[in-house]
């Protein structure tokens, strides 16, 4: 199992937060979402936008289990409805 499968199957976050994000994979739209997520050029492939998500998610994470004034969760939703869509899309290529 590579490093970002094992990642990805190793995070527990409330079931809401994952249900919402879930809901917005239907939405989801690469181009679109990751220019606006990551503010930097699209990466070219899955496994490039997940190395650029999950440690934005972990800060976010790190930020709300802390309940940081700076947490944002509609931000959060984000990033999460990304990782979730590009993962789908990382174990299928």
């Amino acid at each position: 199992m590579c490093r970002i499968t094992k990642e990805i199957n190793e995070l527990r976050r409330p079931g809401l937060l994952v249900e919402a994000a879930a809901q917005g994979t239907a939405l989801y739209e690469r181009r679109r979402d990751l220019r606006r997520m990551l503010r930097v050029a699209i990466p070219a492939t899955a496994r490039a936008a997940l190395e650029k998500l999950l440690p934005i998610e972990a800060e976010l994470e790190k930020r709300r289990r802390e309940g940081a004034t700076n947490y944002c969760l509609p931000r959060h939703v984000d990033i999460l409805t990304a990782l979730l869509a590009e993962a789908r899309s990382f174990r299928v290529g």
